[in-house]
């Protein structure tokens, strides 16, 4: 049982348990310890956006940067954890949708 339930808790964390709606503009979302999945992006925008393991949109730029959101419509596999919180930051004109766990 153990076994099956690491296995189940390790699928949510690739897959994202927690969705966000469309975001344009930089957003923290509370998770101190968590997952990063995917990101769907909505609108494409003029310039690329970025995904930050940080603990404010303020402190974001001091933060690890993940991962770039490339400024084409689409859905992109992230799949790194984070240890101070998730920071999204779309690109100009950009509108995206976040899953984390």
């Amino acid at each position: 049982m153990q076994g099956i339930n690491a296995l189940n808790h390790t699928t949510q964390n690739l897959a994202g348990t927690v969705n966000t709606y469309e975001v344009s503009a930089a957003t923290y979302f509370s998770t101190p310890i968590g997952w990063v999945a995917k990101v769907s992006v909505i609108v494409a925008g003029t310039t690329t956006g970025t995904i930050y393991d940080a603990n404010s949109v303020a402190t974001a730029v001091n933060g690890v940067r993940l991962a770039i959101i490339p400024n084409t419509v689409g859905i992109y596999t992230i799949n790194m954890p984070v240890n101070n919180g998730i920071v999204v930051t779309p690109g100009s004109g950009m509108i995206v949708a976040v899953s984390y766990s």
